[in-house]
């Protein structure tokens, strides 16, 4: 499950840190968060797709390794990417 090029780019536009960001750590968890609730809608209805259950795995850990990061490195830009995102953290 894949995003198009318009939902990258609004997911980028309101997650940069500055006006030429396209990598940080917190569009990374952004677009990533965005790929896992799609695979997760996906997999709600094809439970027997163990290909893209891995894959939705290796998401969240890749997910809970960059959240790990920046709250080591700024916990208050932690906090906020928690909240504007909608995840636990």
């Amino acid at each position: 499950m894949s995003l198009d090029t318009a939902e990258k780019q609004k997911l980028i536009e309101t997650h940069q840190v500055h006006s030429t960001d396209t990598g940080s750590v917190e569009v990374q968890v952004a677009m990533l968060s965005k790929r896992i609730s799609k695979l997760s809608d996906h997999l709600q209805g094809n439970i027997h797709d163990f290909s893209s259950r891995q894959g939705l795995l290796k998401m969240i850990g890749k997910r809970k390794r960059l959240l790990a990061y920046i709250k080591d490195k700024n916990f208050q830009r932690y906090q906020d990417l928690v909240k504007k995102i909608g995840i636990r953290g």
